[in-house]
């Protein structure tokens, strides 16, 4: 009994103690660098928060977010400036990291504006992703439609 009082003593010590140094709750800010292959969207910029959309499903990212790594699926990533003005991208994959220090790092294999975007082409490019799967007679060729469909998909729904 007083082996187990004595290891309740050592762990209770060392949570408090880690439960002090944590301190993501006292982050006031966040950094963000959004970067595709052919720009860089921020680079170091604070911002109040970010929505981004994941393969583990769509997450809000604010200053004192547990740290985290996750894989981007289609969607769109909207930034909520410090200004209070929202800017929206759309990007086909990618991942985003954030950080203990409430520094966030999203890299995306494309990133364009949605206010770019055109719907009559992003529905005609879903079409011809269809058909594409139709006719498909590899299992490689229907994976590669399959991911097309996705991001067509998912270009479609940022344009509506």
């Amino acid at each position: 009994m007083a082996l187990t009082r004595s290891a309740l003593r050592l762990f209770s010590g060392r949570f408090a103690q880690a439960c002090q140094v944590r301190g993501y709750a006292d982050a006031s800010s966040m950094s963000l660098t959004f970067a595709a292959p052919s720009q860089v969207l921020y680079n170091n910029i604070s911002v109040k928060q970010i929505d981004v959309p994941s393969f583990s499903g769509s997450f809000g990212i604010l200053p004192a977010h547990v740290p985290t790594l996750a894989v981007l699926k289609p969607g769109v990533v909207t930034v909520f400036e410090n200004d209070g003005s929202t800017k929206k991208f759309f990007v086909s994959s990618g991942t985003v990291t954030i950080n203990e220090d409430s520094t966030v790092q999203l890299l995306a294999e494309e990133a364009v504006p949605v206010d770019t975007l055109d719907i009559s082409a992003a529905k005609e490019l879903l079409a011809q992703s269809q058909s594409q799967l139709a006719s498909a007679s590899t299992d490689v060729a229907k994976a590669e439609a399959e991911i097309s469909i996705e991001v067509s998909e998912a270009l479609v729904k940022a344009c509506e």
